[in-house]
């Protein structure tokens, strides 16, 4: 490392200089990386309750599904979901943390009305029209969890490459400059050193050739 350094006062200001913004961003970034892993541990415990309401609602929806079948027969509710099929839209906005581009899915209403599910009220047996409902909870808890999972991989992608940045940071590039910093003050100082041994020197001959011509 020393040897690839010129020791000149310039290249001292420019590490110092250097050092200085190292911090500062060691600094930043840490404060980065702990609004971020707050966000995320916020968003694993609504991960985690969203699984909780998914793996509930599912386990409602297929017991209510086999009293229907075994009421209805699958012919029946086979004709009355596809009576049901549809698309289900979300929007997806960015949020924005500490620079990072965070996606937010907000989910539109996926539960509906009898009519709204393209039922027959005459038709439809009691049971259809709770199973539909069901399943339409386990519809709105799948991208509840879908949402949060999004969320917390792009957070847990930030959170290592903000610690990467960290580590180089604290470990690699403020090292560096600290040793150039030290390599350049050595030499710098060596060479004050030995212009005031040769100034003492010269000024000692002048004082010899005085004392001779006088």
């Amino acid at each position: 490392m020393p040897e690839t350094v010129s020791p000149t006062r310039m290249n001292l200001l420019q590490r110092k200089q250097q050092a200085r913004i190292a911090g500062q961003g060691v600094d930043l970034l840490k404060r980065k990386r702990d609004a971020l892993v707050a966000d995320f541990f916020n968003i694993v415990r609504q991960s985690l309750a969203a699984r909780e309401r998914l793996t509930k609602a599912a386990g409602e929806a297929y017991i209510l599904l086999a009293l229907a079948k075994a009421w209805e027969g699958r012919e029946s509710l086979e004709a009355a979901a596809m009576a049901d099929r549809r698309e289900v839209l979300v929007d997806i906005e960015v949020r924005n943390v500490w620079g990072t581009k965070i996606p937010e899915v907000a989910m539109k209403e996926v539960r509906r009305t009898l009519m709204g599910r393209g039922h027959n009220p005459a038709t439809t047996s009691a049971r259809t029209v709770e199973s539909a409902a069901n399943f339409e909870e386990v519809v709105a808890a799948i991208l509840e969890v879908a949402a949060t999972e999004i969320r917390l991989r792009k957070i847990g992608e930030e959170i290592k490459k903000t610690t990467r940045r960290v580590n180089a940071l604290e470990q690699v590039v403020i090292p560096r400059l600290r040793g150039e910093i030290r390599f350049i003050t050595a030499v710098l100082e060596q060479r004050a050193r030995e212009d005031v041994f040769r100034l003492k020197r010269i000024k000692q001959k002048l004082e010899a050739r005085a004392r001779e011509s006088s």
